[in-house]
């Protein structure tokens, strides 16, 4: 028999919402896991498309974690300068056996000072922003370096999810959900990632996301500048 599990998820105004909501759907399969959808309030929480999804816990009340999970979005920037949220990360992440995130949670991850001289991954536009973090940038879907777990952009939030039960549970349970859930992507298209679109494509998709990539890349120094200077950004 399974020993049950307790996962978190942050739910934050403007997450990308498929960041929270692929992980759930697979770690609420999980036998015997209680998953927490965690906020400061529990008031429901609007994603950056609009959609509204209702905290379970709060930051108060939320219970030990054996997971932590921080997705990621554009609401993340305003998180790597939240002091309350990146304190209870660190909290929870001292009492989790993993830490883990999706997308560009990591870059929160790393303001909170959890991934100095660690190996992360996040969505490719944001990946190379970790390093000023002091984590070791890795493009690939799903990246682990003991117990911190990091998922690439948005839809490898499954990928991602699928191997954190492989590492709580079993591959068997792990592939029991994937099947269940007929987890078998064939994309209409060979452009999901920048290693098979085509240059113009990526170039056109780089440029559409230039403006905003810059203000995140102007969060992530100040969130360095102040990780530093606390001496949480130090490796060892």
């Amino acid at each position: 028999m399974s020993t049950p599990h307790s996962i978190g998820l942050l739910l934050f105004p403007n997450l990308t919402q498929l960041d929270l909501t692929g992980p759930f759907e697979v770690f609420a399969r999980a036998p015997g896991t209680t998953v927490h959808l965690i906020w400061k309030t529990k008031e429901p929480v609007i994603s950056d498309r609009g959609m509204a999804i209702l905290p379970s816990t709060t930051f108060a009340d939320c219970p030990a974690l054996d997971v932590i999970c921080i997705p990621g979005g554009p609401g993340q920037i305003a998180l790597m300068e939240d002091e309350e949220t990146l304190a209870f990360i660190r909290r929870k992440s001292e009492q989790a056996s993993l830490t883990t995130s999706v997308c560009t949670g990591s870059l929160v991850l790393g303001a909170a000072g959890l991934l100095r001289g660690r190996k992360a991954t996040s969505h490719w536009a944001s990946l190379e922003q970790l390093a000023l973090l002091g984590a070791e940038p890795v493009s690939e879907r799903v990246v682990r370096d003991g117990n911190i777990i990091t998922g690439a952009g948005v839809t490898s939030g499954i990928d991602f999810a699928l191997s954190v039960v492989a590492a709580l549970y079993s591959d068997e349970i792990a592939q029991n959900i994937q099947l269940h859930m007929e987890y078998d992507p064939a994309p209409p298209f060979a452009c999901g990632s920048p290693r098979v679109a085509s240059k113009e494509l990526v170039e056109k998709a780089a440029a559409q996301a230039a403006l905003f990539i810059a203000k995140r890349l102007e969060a992530t120094k100040r969130a360095a500048s102040a990780l530093f200077s606390a001496g949480r950004g130090r490796s060892g």
